[in-house]
């Protein structure tokens, strides 16, 4: 029988608990969902306006992982491993804070760099059917940072965490700087004469995706997501949870995730973007998976 891991992703938007185990089906592995717990933390709005986590705020945190421990706990599982990106890593309280949840739940977390998070993120590209014959790109978008990273040949030959998000982006934290050094980087470290294939990953471009209707893998057009701006940018956030069925935390961050995503793809002159649905908890699954076999070697 697999062994159940509970992986938690603690973003800047959002805190997300996936409870998972590598299956496979047809000579394919892959890692199969049992259940995933979304909640609107929201971590980086405090951070990226006054640097810190609030007392309330540190107090929502607590109660969310005491929920997912015990959620963790019901399913039984192997093993839980906890990561917290960009906001806790800019927040001046995030170590006292991740003590007193260790203290209060048993849980640790770890404050993880763009680096480790974009490893184990790619972790499971290798799990997709992406031929290591052509070049290819990875773009991660979240609410604190925006990671690029460059593959050939089956391999990362560079990468970049740059601090924009879609939080950071709602709290006017993003300045022109910010753009220059996505356009510096994509110009220094892309060749952009051999033309690559490109990836996203987040929830933004997931719900992006579901959002214009395009098949599971199908690729979603610059056009597309164009217009989807367009439509979206003129209407209040109220206007896009009725018209198009979004939660509120969602509503308001998937405009800037356009931005971002529109951008960095007219830099690299890229016209259309493949969406593989796969995120940072589903790289931790199988770096727990990975690291169970390697011990029982």
């Amino acid at each position: 029988m697999a062994k159940k891991y509970a992986a938690i992703d603690i973003g800047s938007n959002a805190a997300r608990l996936l409870i998972g185990e590598m299956a496979q089906e047809n000579g394919h592995v892959f890692v199969k969902k049992i259940s995933y717990t979304r909640l609107p933390l929201r971590l980086g709005e405090e951070v990226f306006e006054n640097g810190k986590i609030s007392s309330r705020k540190a107090d929502d945190f607590l109660k969310t992982m005491k929920a997912f421990e015990l959620i963790a706990s019901i399913f039984d599982v192997e093993k839980i491993r906890a990561c917290a990106t960009s906001a806790m890593r800019d927040a001046e309280n995030g170590n006292e804070i991740i003590r007193l949840i260790k203290e209060e739940t048993g849980v640790e977390i770890e404050i993880i760099s763009g680096d480790e998070e974009a490893r184990l993120i790619f972790g499971t590209f290798v799990l997709l059917d992406i031929s290591k014959d052509k070049p290819y790109l990875v773009i991660d978008v979240g609410g604190g940072s925006t990671e690029i990273n460059v593959f050939e040949h089956g391999e990362r030959v560079a990468a970049k965490s740059f601090d924009i998000g879609t939080v950071r982006m709602l709290k006017g934290k993003v300045d022109q700087v910010d753009w220059d050094a996505v356009h510096d980087w994509i110009a220094q470290n892309v060749e952009l004469n051999d033309p690559h294939t490109v990836y996203a990953t987040g929830g933004n471009i997931n719900k992006i995706h579901k959002l214009l209707g395009i098949k599971e893998k199908s690729p979603v057009k610059l056009s597309q997501m164009q217009t989807l701006y367009t439509d979206l940018s003129e209407l209040s956030v109220n206007q896009r949870m009725d018209r198009f069925q979004l939660k509120p935390d969602r509503a308001d961050v998937i405009v800037p995730a356009l931005e971002i995503f529109t951008f960095c793809m007219k830099e690299l002159g890229c016209k259309e973007l493949f969406v593989p649905k796969v995120g940072l908890s589903d790289g931790m699954i199988y770096d727990l998976h990975q690291r169970g076999l390697a011990e029982n070697d």
